[in-house]
């Protein structure tokens, strides 16, 4: 199983500071497993892409089986960066949740929120 926690600043400021990917799909064979590539895909292409089009640069940890990423207070410091960080993270948990709709015995999506909200 592939767990996704996606953490918000909080309620009332519901963007995505940091999410973690662990796990593994198990829907096939490593090498085969469509699922596993298309979250991998998905996730590290997102990291790729923020880092790419607005110049932040993600806080990450990866090893098989675990991508850890958080997101700089500093990269909330201008406003139409962050805006374009979180379109591009909101975009990432709609494929995300695509994927869970369709494989929802392979991985699991939860929302946390930082601030106790």
């Amino acid at each position: 199983m592939i767990y996704v926690t996606i953490e918000r600043l909080s309620l009332d400021s519901p963007q995505i500071s940091s999410f973690v990917v662990e796990g593994h799909a198990e829907y096939d064979v490593p090498g085969k497993d469509l699922v596993c590539a298309a979250v991998s895909a998905i996730t590290v292409g997102t990291c790729n892409s923020i880092e790419s089009i607005t110049g932040v640069i993600p806080i990450h940890e990866m090893e098989p089986g675990l991508l850890d990423v958080t997101f700089p207070e500093q990269a909330q410091a201008v406003a139409e960066t962050w805006s374009q960080v979180q379109l591009i993270l909101e975009s990432m948990l709609v494929m995300l949740q695509t994927i869970e709709v369709n494989y929802g015995d392979y991985i699991t999506i939860e929302t946390t929120y930082r601030k106790g909200g």
